[in-house]
C-alpha cells in the first residue's frame, strides 16, 4: 500500500442524483453520495452534482427532444456537463427492488447521445468511468447495480473493479440512510460494509480515470472504419 495520496486535480466527476424527491436537500441517496463526493473532492477532482428533478427531460432518445416535438427538454444543457466529466455516477434509489423511474430517464437520455463519436472515431463516452451508488430499505443495491453499470458499459464508458456501493435497512418501513436517530447518531453511517464499499468505489473510479485521461486506443474500435460497407469487415484478417 502507497501512502502518497494521489492529486487528482485534473479530473471532473458528475454526480446524478436520480432521487424522486424534488428537494436535493432531503435525499438519503444524496447523503450517501456526499461520503463519495468528499473523498473526491479530498483528491482535488472537481465535482459536480446534477439533481435530475431539478431539470425537466423529455421522453426519448434523441439529443433534443424538442426537435421531435416536446414543448421543453433540458438534456442539452445536461449533455454538456457530462461532455466533459472524466467520472460519470448515477445515484439511485430503490424502489420494487430496481432503480427510480427518473434513473431509467436518464438512461435513456444518455443512450440518445450514443451515436455520438469522438476524434478517434470511438464511443463518446470512451475514457469515461462509470459508477453507481443506491440506498433503499429493501433488498436491491446489486440489482440497481447490475441493471445502471451495464447500461454504462454498453455506452463506452469503463466501469472499474468494486463500481458500486449502497446501503440498505432492514425490510419493510424504517428509517432511511442519513436519517437521524434519537441519539444523534446518524443512521447507516456506522455501516463498515458500506464505509468500505463506498470508499474502494470512490479511488477506483478516480484511479482508472486518471489512468484513461489519454483515452482508449482506436485499433479495432472506430466506428468511423466501417463506414464503408465491409472496408474492416471480419473478412479482414487484421480484425479477426
Amino acid at each position: 500500500m502507497t501512502d502518497v495520496k494521489p492529486d487528482y486535480s485534473g479530473l471532473k466527476a458528475i454526480f446524478f442524483n436520480c432521487s424522486l424527491k424534488p428537494d436535493n436537500s432531503d435525499s438519503h441517496t444524496q447523503t450517501l453520495m456526499n461520503a463519495s463526493i468528499a473523498l473526491m473532492e479530498g483528491a482535488s477532482v472537481a465535482v459536480e452534482t446534477v439533481h435530475v428533478r431539478d431539470h425537466e427531460l423529455a421522453f426519448g432518445v434523441q439529443p433534443d427532444m424538442t426537435d421531435q416535438g416536446a414543448a421543453r427538454d433540458d438534456w442539452p444543457d445536461v449533455w454538456d456537463k457530462v461532455r466533459t466529466a472524466d467520472i460519470l455516477v448515477i445515484g439511485t434509489p430503490i424502489w420494487l427492488g430496481e432503480p427510480s423511474s427518473v434513473c431509467r430517464l436518464l438512461i435513456e437520455r444518455l443512450y440518445a447521445m450514443s451515436g455520438q463519436l469522438n476524434d478517434k472515431g470511438q464511443s463518446i463516452y470512451y475514457g469515461k468511468v462509470g459508477g453507481v451508488v443506491a440506498t433503499g430499505n429493501e433488498d436491491g443495491v446489486k440489482q440497481c447495480a447490475t441493471s445502471i453499470l451495464y447500461a454504462l458499459s454498453h455506452l463506452g464508458c469503463t466501469i472499474p473493479p468494486q463500481a458500486d456501493c449502497g446501503w440498505i435497512g432492514p425490510i419493510g418501513p424504517g428509517p432511511s440512510y442519513g436519517d437521524k436517530r434519537d441519539d444523534g447518531s446518524i443512521v447507516g453511517a456506522d455501516n463498515m460494509f458500506t464505509q468500505k464499499n463506498t470508499t474502494i468505489m470512490s479511488w477506483n473510479l478516480m484511479h482508472l480515470a486518471a489512468m484513461l485521461k489519454d483515452g482508449i486506443p482506436s485499433y479495432g474500435n472506430d466506428r468511423d472504419a466501417w463506414k464503408d460497407g465491409n472496408r474492416f469487415g471480419f473478412e479482414n484478417p487484421e480484425y479477426r
